[in-house]
């Protein structure tokens, strides 16, 4: 291997063109490819920034020539040559460097590299736990580079939008306390105080409370955020989110910021233009269209509510759901009426997974309606729901009856897979929704109390207050979300800043006096010394930057994301650690998995 010595680099792989002609330049990147024609060899030299194809031709150098015969995939060079014009057929446009190349004079090995486990020329499917065990490999690919480089430049835009806004940039403990809601904590033992355990934040909610309680008016942190859950595509262990929280506002001057916020950093990444105001949806709306507080717009198949119509209708499975309160809740699958009995038993096992203990359905033939079903309901009965649905020779009704959130839930997730069957999103580009008037608080069948939709600060609406104590289900919140092609891409809220409310809201989700004021004391005592009305809001940073990069999983954005295990195959983590550092820590060392 050759040292560098008096080479320095010139130019990056992506900036020569004709403007540079019979320049001398010096590049240095890794090998893509090695092409040998009739003698003369083609390197295409990568790096960050992109490719230029370098040529080796024994009439230029002869020995530079020869040293180039051993050069092989992803070895690490630096070039010195003549930049000059390919000839006409042999331009690429392809690239931006396509209608240049450099001829070589001089060829410095600066390092070797062993065949890699997967190509990196070449569009192929490799594992993800290959991928990630080899992460520096899979980022030297040039759709994984750009993905880095779109994400620096979106929080780039964010921060100079934010700050030109008055914003301060402030930084929130990693250390902090376990408090209840949410998700599981991370708990970090601690050394110096035997027996106590910090928790890493699920979000800096508490401390940009209080930042607002200390004046700072307007803050913002581009911030690590942790929760011990169960993984999925869109989540990790540790996320980044986009934090804010401002003095003295109202939802609408929230709304308005984060909009401009959001037009700055698409026109940033993707060089589109975002029309404003986003279009906005109350809650309620939202779950009787669609089933969701998140839903997809691009595409219609709503859900249409049939308890009215079928409430006395002879098909038991329908009226005893609804005799005990449930609903009955249908979607027109528009010409699908083609689907096989495979497919329909296809779809009965994918509602199964969220709920469903069946799945009624209804094809609409040209004279007939076709199903086990339709002898059980009366001609007036065929006639409203047809009149309801909108149905048509080809459709196929599909059904949904269970208790009402359970259909919900069903028939949300129904309507997704019928759009991905059925390709309806396409290049259907980027739809912003808003969704507003949340309740407050909801109703968990398992644990039999109220939690917190959002979180236990949210600020209830004020003509609602009354109803915390005797009908918490119907309070209304003053939280707001962004919903992206139905991904929840930001949530927040105006929250509590009088103490007496907030200890109303802790009754009401079963938070007793000495609870709140063990987990939360601090922040009830700064409530009490001047708390300014405040609200805020945070975006998930990789959730938008996969939907930014029309990227299939959060993983593609991330430097060094974790498994669906919560594992990272680069460093083997988590790993085990000496006893002498468990006992320093006053854990047990011999603790055996069961």
């Amino acid at each position: 291997m050759d040292a560098m010595g008096a080479l320095r680099r010139t130019h990056n792989c992506n900036e020569l063109g004709p403007d540079q002609l019979h320049q001398e330049v010096v590049l240095m990147g890794w090998v893509l490819r090695r092409r040998d024609h009739g003698g003369v060899i083609f390197i295409d030299l990568r790096d960050r920034w992109g490719i230029t194809q370098v040529v080796f031709n024994p009439a230029i150098n002869e020995e530079v020539h020869a040293k180039a015969h051993r050069l092989r995939s992803e070895w690490v060079i630096a070039v010195r040559g003549r930049v000059e014009r390919r000839p006409p057929d042999m331009e690429n446009p392809k690239l931006a460097t396509g209608a240049i190349e450099v001829l070589v004079d001089e060829l410095r090995i600066l390092n070797t590299s062993e065949t890699p486990p997967f190509p990196l020329d070449e569009e192929i499917e490799v594992s993800d736990n290959l991928r990630l065990q080899y992460r520096y490999l899979d980022l030297r690919r040039p759709e994984m580079a750009a993905n880095l480089i779109m994400r620096h430049q979106g929080l780039q835009a964010v921060r100079s939008y934010l700050s030109d806004r008055g914003f301060l940039e402030i930084e929130t403990p990693m250390l902090t306390r376990s408090t209840p809601e949410g998700a599981r904590d991370y708990l970090v033992p601690s050394r110096v105080n035997a027996g106590r355990f910090y928790a890493l934040p699920q979000s800096p909610q508490l401390f940009k409370q209080i930042l607002m309680i200390a004046g700072m008016d307007r803050y913002f942190q581009i911030v690590r955020c942790f929760r011990d859950e169960d993984l999925r595509a869109d989540r990790q262990p540790e996320f980044t989110q986009i934090d804010m929280e401002l003095s003295f506002v109202t939802e609408e001057e929230i709304i308005t910021i984060t909009e401009g916020m959001i037009k700055t950093l698409f026109a940033a990444t993707r060089g589109i233009e975002l029309s404003l105001p986003f279009t906005r949806m109350t809650y309620d709306e939202a779950m009787r269209r669609f089933g969701t507080d998140r839903p997809d717009t691009r595409f219609g198949l709503e859900l249409v509510d049939l308890t009215g119509t079928l409430k006395g209708c002879g098909f038991k499975v329908f009226r005893s759901v609804i005799d005990k309160g449930g609903s009955v809740k249908a979607i027109n699958a528009r010409g699908c009426a083609t689907f096989s009995r495979k497919d329909l038993d296809d779809l009965t096992e994918y509602a199964g997974r969220f709920g469903a203990r069946g799945m009624a359905w209804i094809k609409i033939r040209e004279d007939e309606w076709q199903s086990p079903i339709t002898k059980f309901f009366t001609d007036d009965e065929i006639r409203a729901m047809g009149e309801a649905l909108d149905v048509r020779p080809g459709d196929l009704i599909l059904f949904g009856a269970d208790r009402t959130d359970i259909v919900h839930q069903v028939l949300a997730e129904l309507r997704l897979e019928l759009a991905r069957r059925l390709e309806l999103t396409g290049d259907s580009g980027f739809e912003f929704l808003w969704i507003t008037d949340f309740p407050l608080l909801e109703y968990d069948h398992d644990q039999k109390r109220h939690t917190a939709v959002h979180h236990p600060f949210t600020a209830p609406r004020e003509e609602d207050l009354d109803l915390l104590a005797t009908d918490p289900g119907r309070v209304r919140s003053r939280a707001y979300d962004l919903v992206l092609n139905g991904n929840e891409i930001g949530g927040g809220s105006i929250r509590i800043h009088d103490k007496t409310v907030q200890e109303q809201v802790f009754k009401a989700l079963g938070i007793g006096e000495e609870e709140a004021r063990e987990k939360f004391g601090f922040l009830l005592r700064a409530l009490e010394l001047g708390a300014p009305p405040h609200g805020g809001i945070a975006f998930g940073v990789d959730r938008l930057m996969m939907l930014l990069t029309g990227s299939s999983s959060i993983r593609d954005v991330i430097a060094f994301p974790k498994t669906q295990k919560a594992t990272c195959p680069l460093t083997d983590a988590p790993a085990p650690v000496a006893r002498k550092q468990l006992t320093e820590l006053f854990l047990r060392p011999d603790w055996k998995e069961e």
